[in-house]
């Protein structure tokens, strides 16, 4: 007990500062927690979409939804819908849940996959409550009064909100539960001579603040596991040539769709994130292939509504730092790394670096166990999504502009090679320990990018075709059914959890 962590200081405030702050407080009794940031430091602020692990880490605090969706103007996210990616005029939607059920012990799209190949089957998304409602605009976060195994029992979904709105939220979470929030620059990082951990940061007005362990939260520039640690950085620019994104508000138009969605531009792709209160837009691209202004004037010509503010570029190299855990100082958000967000990765990245952090809380003495132990997890999880990232890019039959060529022809890592020639050859795939994404999200991806498999599983043929025909019509009967049932996303938002007008 007398070696048990005493203060931790987090160094960066936004999204990543604050959910570590609520989450600390939240689990840790009789530690000193404060939280340094200064208001003259802007925050990135893009990330407005998140996957329904986010629903879990709110649920962990004992966060009230509706309160929440109201405080950041949120709306709801059944999926994401990629437009003129594998081709143009293709488009898809990688939706969360299920696809139908599993049947006689094998997933429901090696059943698909049979009909498919032999003419017989509708698309793949008429199989899977969100990919099928996500289009329409239809919506519902779960019903009760409806059998307990009804897709519309248990609808998977995440959150757009206001990514500033959301920190501010936490901020009044944690500093209810006594973290502490010192406004200031720091400065000045001090080393212990001995074994080199951080022993306290400086601000610019003088103030010094010890702590057990520093948590690293200053964004790209990784003021401690950087600029102070000097951990190095694997950079993934090769198989992600994207390295830089243009943003911009701009007025809603329309009901809100509930889901994001990703069009595929010249050099890069452009995200639409509706909110209550505002649509939310980015191009992120390639300056290999086109220039910032270039990018910028594309952005504007391609908005609902009009533009909010002027837009503005953000620059980053996509990659990980080689440790995120170093000494004394773990690294979270930006600091850690950066997967760009096709896939709204970058929140669900600071949570589970957050869990993984509580889960393995070290005392004073930093076990090294603990630090490689974290590293190699993090590491694999990030390698992971890269993985599933770099293949929105290969799998693609476009070869019209330099970038989509460049992505359709380059090599990628042997792990991705193995997972789309696995799938190619039979339809299968074996999620691999606790990664991410999985199965449902890489036969989504891969079939609506063009990767057919040649073949299915031949347990499949055990399955006489009438009875397969059944099962196919039974499973799109039954989600066609309650997608008709699900109200408007609109309307849920109106009856449910409508933000209060801007003051």
């Amino acid at each position: 007990m007398t070696e048990r962590l005493r203060s931790i200081v987090i160094v960066g405030g936004g999204t990543a500062g604050w959910m570590a702050a609520a989450a600390l407080a939240h689990a840790l009794q009789g530690c000193a927690i404060k939280l340094i940031e200064s208001d003259d430091i802007g925050t990135v602020g893009v990330g407005e979409a998140t996957v329904p692990h986010l629903r879990a880490f709110n649920h962990s605090l004992q966060i009230d939804e509706v309160e929440f969706v109201r405080a950041v103007r949120g709306t709801f996210k059944l999926g994401i819908q990629f437009v003129d990616w594998g081709r143009i005029g293709d488009r898809y939607v990688h939706g969360f849940g299920t696809i139908g059920h599993d049947y006689r012990a094998l997933p429901f799209h090696q059943y698909w996959l049979k009909l498919h190949l032999a003419g017989k089957a509708r698309d793949i998304g008429e199989y899977s409550i969100n990919t099928a409602a996500a289009p329409k605009g239809k919506f519902i976060s779960g019903a009760t009064d409806v059998p307990a195994n009804s897709p519309l029992s248990q609808v998977a979904y995440a959150y757009h909100f206001d990514a500033g709105l959301y920190a501010a939220f936490l901020r009044r979470y944690a500093e209810a539960r006594g973290v502490r929030r010192v406004e200031g620059e720091v400065i000045h990082v001090a080393r212990r001579v001995d074994d080199g951990y951080i022993d306290a940061v400086s601000l610019k007005d003088g103030t010094r603040i010890a702590g057990d362990l520093f948590i690293d939260c200053s964004g790209f520039r990784g003021l401690l596991i950087e600029q102070s640690l000097k951990t190095g950085y694997e950079e993934w620019t090769r198989w992600l040539p994207c390295d830089r994104a243009v943003a911009v508000p701009c007025e809603k138009t329309a009901p809100a769709t509930p889901y994001t969605r990703s069009t595929a531009r010249a050099a890069g792709w452009q995200w639409r994130i509706p909110l209550q209160h505002r649509t939310g837009n980015g191009y992120v691209y390639s300056s290999a292939h086109t220039s910032d202004d270039e990018a910028a004037s594309t952005l504007l010509a391609n908005l609902d509504g009009r533009a909010l503010a002027d837009p503005r570029v953000l620059k980053f190299i996509t990659g990980r730092r080689r440790k995120m855990w170093s000494h004394n100082c773990v690294a979270l958000g930006l600091a850690s790394g950066f997967l760009e967000p096709l896939e709204s990765t970058s929140i669900y990245l600071i949570q589970s670096g957050i869990a993984r952090l509580i889960q393995m809380l070290p005392d004073r003495q930093m076990n090294a166990a603990l630090r490689d132990h974290y590293n190699a997890e993090a590491a694999f999880e990030m390698e992971r999504i890269r993985d599933f990232l770099i293949l929105h890019y290969r799998a693609t039959e476009r070869r019209d502009t330099d970038f989509w060529n460049y992505c359709g022809t380059m090599s990628i890592p042997e792990s991705l090679e193995h997972v789309i020639a696995l799938f190619r050859e039979s339809g299968r795939f074996y999620r691999n320990a606790d990664e991410m994404f999985g199965l449902t999200s890489w036969v989504q991806v891969m079939l609506g990018q063009g990767i057919v498999p040649r073949a299915y599983h031949p347990l499949v043929d055990l399955v006489a075709e009438p009875e397969l025909a059944r099962l196919m019509e039974g499973v799109r009967g039954v989600i066609a059914s309650c997608v008709e049932a699900m109200p408007a996303h609109e309307q849920f938002i109106e009856r449910c959890c409508k933000a209060p007008a801007a003051a």
